[in-house]
């Protein structure tokens, strides 16, 4: 009796084994797939117009051209007007919500909150030129990380700026005019 219960044991380890094994062979079989049908693979399927693919004398399977699209950039280009422009963070008040304001640089904007709706628009071009001046202007790089009043104001608002690589964060009582330039630039809160 105890053989045949170990021998079952043995089995079932046997079983768990070769389970692992076919699902890390799956995975690798999944990933290889991937990367052949996003081109990464040499001699995949031919392109369009059979094996030359419409390819310029002497280009290779794999090689930048042969398939007859346009070769890839060496980095993806971005889209500068679908990237951050800034973000402004407020926090506090007497309810103590927080609120998040992202303005790209095409002009659109969203607005998040734990507790409000969500909002979104677009910035006309004088608004957004207006933001963007605003922002030059109060130099973010210059000011200090954090400002806070002495004493604090309580039930105030506190403000996070993230701009061209730089964060600045400030309470209401230690605003530089240059800040109040650029909250006053942004859609409302």
């Amino acid at each position: 009796m105890v053989g045949v219960g170990r021998g079952t044991r043995e089995a079932n380890v046997r079983t768990v084994r070769t389970g692992r094994t076919a699902r890390a062979a799956a995975g690798a079989l999944l990933a290889v797939a991937v990367l052949i049908g996003c081109g990464a693979g040499a001699g995949g399927s031919p392109g369009p117009g059979g094996p030359s693919g419409g390819a310029t004398a002497g280009a290779t399977a794999g090689t930048p051209g042969s398939s007859g699209l346009p070769a890839p950039s060496a980095s993806p280009s971005r889209d500068p007007a679908a990237e951050r422009l800034v973000t402004v963070t407020r926090t506090g008040g007497f309810a103590g919500r927080t609120v998040v304001l992202t303005v790209r640089g095409d002009g659109s904007w969203t607005r998040t909150s734990g507790t409000a709706q969500p909002g979104a628009g677009q910035l006309p071009p004088s608004g957004l030129e207006a933001l963007r001046s605003a922002l030059r202007a109060a130099d973010l790089p210059r000011l200090p990380a954090d400002a806070r009043a002495d004493p604090p104001v309580y039930d105030g608002f506190a403000y996070e700026f993230a701009y061209d690589g730089s964060t600045v964060s400030s309470d209401e009582g230690s605003l530089t005019p240059g800040l109040r330039k650029v909250l006053a630039a942004l859609p409302g809160f």
